[in-house]
């Protein structure tokens, strides 16, 4: 800490004449050679009080109470070094420097308010900040007196979209967003499952954000950068499609019900399963086979996704079908 320097140099300066440390001049060593012995101190009469024990005087139990009683520390953040202080949304946390017995800091106050105004005792402190998926750490000395320190966040937000190709719009509900940074470890996930449209608060930074157009295989990866200070607006465009499926028995004739449904991509991997007249799904362009049971029968159906609006695949009882 560094208030026990301050508090070194000014008993020295108050009490310097008795310090026990230091190199006395020729005048103080002639002095000390004609002094006799110093009388030992007499033991206290009997009912009568001690002499004060060495550091309990009430100079010493003074400047104790000043050292260790809570002092007032204001704190508050800015997104960039000569922007206005972040008003809300601020989550605080102060611990210890030294950490217990379990390896952790000891957490000894926390505030949600936009400027953190805390009573700490003089000390050194670390300083956790969150702001949306923005967070920093730093320090903190809190000395006797008030206390003001105000903290860079460095940040910036990120709000995401995504389309077809040809600005074909998705429906939200088919959308999702992972946002990732990229470590020499791997890929350490910072936000996921994320509608479109939501802002992100975030450090400055590039992100590896991904965007899924459904559950199956429609994923589209971008390398983004976050300036400090700035929104980015990202539309990322899906190679895919909305497809529904329908076993007829003549094109255009209406769906039969109760059909299990397989598709198969080219690799013979099943990708999507469900039982139902009129199912449909997302999958990105490539060739597929369908495959519709019915009874002890199954009819099939080779097609293509192509990029667009949402196409229907017809799966005809009269024209592939085989045993089951």
């Amino acid at each position: 800490m560094r208030l026990r320097p301050i508090l070194v140099v000014g008993l020295a300066l108050m009490f310097g004449a008795q310090l026990p440390w230091g190199t006395p001049g020729p005048l103080a060593q002639e002095q000390s050679a004609e002094q006799p012995p110093m009388p030992r101190p007499r033991p206290p009469r009997e009912g009568g009080t001690a002499p004060a024990a060495p550091g309990s005087t009430p100079a010493t139990a003074a400047i104790n109470a000043l050292t260790s009683a809570p002092q007032p520390v204001s704190l508050t953040a800015r997104i960039t070094k000569d922007g206005a202080v972040v008003p809300n949304g601020l989550v605080w946390r102060i611990f210890e420097t030294t950490a217990d017995a379990s390896g952790e800091l000891p957490l000894v106050a926390k505030s949600d308010e936009g400027t953190a105004n805390l009573e700490l005792p003089p000390g050194d402190y670390v300083v956790h900040i969150a702001y949306g998926r923005a967070q920093i750490s730093d320090t903190v000395t809190v000395v006797p007196g008030s206390n003001e320190k105000s903290f860079v966040l460095d940040a910036g937000a990120l709000r995401l979209n995504a389309a077809v190709t040809g600005d074909i719009p998705i429906p939200p509900d088919l959308l999702r967003f992972d946002i990732l940074l990229e470590e020499a470890n791997g890929s350490v996930p910072i936000a996921e499952n994320l509608t479109p449209n939501d802002i992100v608060t975030l450090n400055s930074g590039t992100y590896h954000v991904v965007s899924h157009f459904g559950t199956i295989n429609a994923e589209v990866r971008a390398d983004l950068r976050v300036e400090p200070g700035q929104l980015t607006d990202a539309t990322l465009y899906h190679h895919a499609s909305q497809v529904a499926f329908k076993l007829v028995s003549e094109p255009g004739g209406e769906a039969i019900a109760d059909v299990e449904w397989t598709v198969k991509g080219t690799d013979g991997k099943t990708l999507f399963t469900d039982l139902g007249a009129f199912p449909s799904t997302v999958l990105s362009a490539g060739d597929y086979v369908v495959l519709a049971k019915i009874g002890d029968q199954v009819f099939d159906r080779a097609f293509e996704v192509q990029p667009g609006s949402p196409q229907d695949i017809e799966v005809l009882t009269a024209v592939t079908s085989r045993p089951s």
